[in-house]
């Protein structure tokens, strides 16, 4: 199968990722909003072709941390691995390459709110 990228908006995995207040310190709570605006355009270049990102905070515990969809219809983890194996992709190293993304977006917006 031959697949053109980069592919069309309905076409592309979007990764839902909810961000924990406490990741961003004690105070967390007070910045994770802001967090999420900060980080958003620094994730979205990362698989553009194939993959839209949304970086949201994490208000409700009850919402996953991850989530995976295609043309809003949420796909499983399995799914979810399927449609990356398209790309010679694995989930488990996808996942670890945005939560290494992440932890230095983090470090960086720390970083500014000191200066």
């Amino acid at each position: 199968m031959s697949i053109t990228l980069p592919l069309k908006e309905e076409q592309k995995l979007t990764v839902i990722c909810r961000i924990e207040a406490g990741c961003l310190g004690p105070d967390g709570i007070n910045h994770v909003d802001e967090f999420c605006q900060f980080g958003q355009p620094l994730v979205a270049p990362i698989d553009a072709d194939f993959v839209i990102w949304k970086i949201l905070p994490r208000h409700n515990k009850e919402d996953p941390e991850m989530n995976y969809a295609i043309n809003n219809k949420i796909l499983d983890h399995a799914k979810a691995q399927k449609y990356l194996s398209l790309f010679n992709k694995e989930l488990d190293t996808f996942e670890d390459h945005l939560h290494d993304k992440l932890a230095q977006i983090i470090d960086d917006y720390l970083e500014s709110r000191r200066q």
